[in-house]
């Protein structure tokens, strides 16, 4: 098949063993391609030689907010915890702190390449980085990002992108375009368009065939899909407080249906090892 690439991504991958399943699933029996791992997941350890026996592309999924303490001690990033240790507990808190200078850039960089080589540790082939809670979008965090993936040999990144209008979507829209621009200035590849951050944590069948087709209608050579499939009987994602509804993303995307959303939409299937290469050597649509 020689339509654009469509490279579907599960996030979150290592944060608990029955979210790996899922993922390792949604690749097995569905259109999941690519899947984005944590190196501070806590079931990292004991799931990374079935990623690795998979198949699926694997991705940083870089880390400096969360319910999990940093690859690196405490005193090694100390503008990236609390007096606990702790990481900050989400984007909104931690953004605050970068935007009054209280966040080491520094300190991002230690823990960000700490990370890449905790997975690579994992024997994990990176085929591209991103971030939880997307905080690459911010410039100084965008900063790093980019030269980690130049100086590490990781080929492309992910541009978080929005279809929405609301405040939170215009910050995203703007932040977007410049991290479009700085990884086009070092050479990083990124998909063409990004679907996934509007509907995070319900994506169910409805909204993956409405999100195909508004990428297709795009007329771009590449996308990507972002998605988090987990099973509901994880007790370990309620007691995180998970709210994402990861068991209907995970029935979408294992259904015969989601299958043929992405043959109506005109994609082939692949991963961000693909980007850049010509249509005839990409690899054909998973089966």
């Amino acid at each position: 098949m020689t339509g654009p690439l469509l490279i579907v991504n599960a996030d979150d991958f290592g944060l608990t063993a029955n979210l790996c399943r899922a993922v390792l699933r949604g690749g097995e029996r569905g259109i999941v391609t690519s899947t984005s791992a944590l190196a501070n997941g806590a079931a990292l350890p004991g799931s990374a030689a079935a990623l690795r026996d998979s198949g699926l592309g694997v991705g940083a999924h870089l880390a400096v907010v969360g319910h999990q303490a940093p690859v690196l001690e405490a005193r090694e990033v100390p503008t990236l915890v609390d007096r606990y240790g702790h990481l900050a507990p989400g984007w909104r808190p931690f953004l605050t702190r970068c935007a009054l200078r209280r966040i080491d850039p520094e300190d991002v960089r230690r823990e960000f390449t700490a990370q890449v080589e905790v997975l690579r540790a994992c024997g994990l082939t990176l085929t591209h980085l991103d971030t939880h809670q997307n905080l690459h979008l911010w410039p100084s965090i965008a900063r790093v990002t980019v030269e980690l993936a130049s100086t590490s040999g990781i080929s492309a990144i992910r541009v978080t992108r929005t279809a929405g209008w609301s405040p939170i979507a215009l910050g995203v829209r703007h932040l977007s375009t410049r991290l479009e621009a700085r990884a086009q200035k070092a050479n990083v590849l990124f998909p063409d368009a990004t679907a996934g951050f509007d509907e995070a944590g319900r994506l169910d069948l409805e909204r993956l065939r409405g999100s195909l087709q508004r990428l297709a209608k795009l007329g771009v050579s590449s996308a990507e899909l972002v998605c988090h499939p987990s099973e509901d009987a994880d007790t370990e994602l309620a007691a995180l407080g998970w709210n994402y509804r990861g068991q209907d993303e995970l029935d979408a995307l294992v259904s015969k249906e989601a299958r043929a959303a992405v043959e109506r939409a005109g994609f082939r299937l692949g991963t961000f090892a693909d980007l850049g290469m010509p249509r005839q050597a990409n690899r054909e649509t998973r089966r």
